[in-house]
């Protein structure tokens, strides 16, 4: 049996979830506008981790939420994944947290999916995958302009959620396009599949070298 701690703090949502061959067994997460993670993270492991019954020991591996995302967000994440795996002496698994976004929405078979993560400006975070969760376009920074993914077929309905999409709702129009307000962030509560099958691929990060994916440099506004 594996037993994994799945942790994703790239947006608002600070969430951490304990998974057992992919099945979810417990879960502590919390939207806050203020990006509490900080404050949270730890306590959140640990209540988790005492729902499930369980003590740090009997983890075999931890995954995290590696970005794109919020740049503060991330660091707490990760620095926190990477603690506990020298600390534990366990491997650390690392997914992209679009995917983990998609997992929330299951396509039907005529649909393409733009799971989206606001990026600032007119930016969106966004990969695009086939109703089978097959990436089409890898994860990129994109300007939101009326022509940004006119390579896609019209023929199919495009379905875009999470926070990013907001910002395209004037911009991107069509019969084929339908938004799906519901899901804005992503949950480590979908992450029990995928951490699961990287766990039996053995799909694991350099713990010392490991660094989240921020796609874009971090630009400080103080002094602006």
């Amino acid at each position: 049996m594996s037993i994994l701690l799945n942790i994703e703090t790239s947006s608002k949502n600070c969430s951490v979830s304990i998974s057992k061959n992919g099945k979810l067994e417990s879960f502590v997460e919390k939207y806050s506008d203020n990006y509490t993670h900080s404050e949270n993270l730890h306590n959140f492991i640990s209540e988790t981790l005492k729902k499930a019954k369980l003590k740090p020991d009997a983890l075999d591996a931890i995954a995290v939420g590696k970005g794109p995302g919020s740049y503060t967000g991330l660091r707490i994440g990760i620095s926190a994944a990477k603690g506990l795996c020298f600390a534990l002496n366990i491997p650390l698994i690392s997914i992209n947290s679009l995917q983990i976004l998609s997992e929330k929405y299951q396509a039907n078979s005529d649909e393409i999916i733009f799971p989206m993560f606001d990026a600032r400006r007119s930016e969106v975070y966004t990969m695009v995958m086939n109703s089978n969760k097959e990436i089409i376009r890898k994860t990129s920074s994109e300007i939101i302009k009326e022509d940004v993914f006119d390579e896609f077929s019209k023929e199919k309905k495009w379905i875009l959620f999470g926070e990013g999409s907001i910002k395209c709702k004037e911009i991107l129009k069509g019969k084929h396009i339908k938004f799906i307000d519901e899901i804005m962030y992503p949950s480590a509560c979908e992450m029990s599949l995928i951490s699961y099958e990287y766990f039996k691929k053995k799909k694991f990060e350099n713990i010392a070298y490991f660094e989240p994916y921020y796609l874009k440099e971090f630009v400080s506004n103080i002094g602006l």
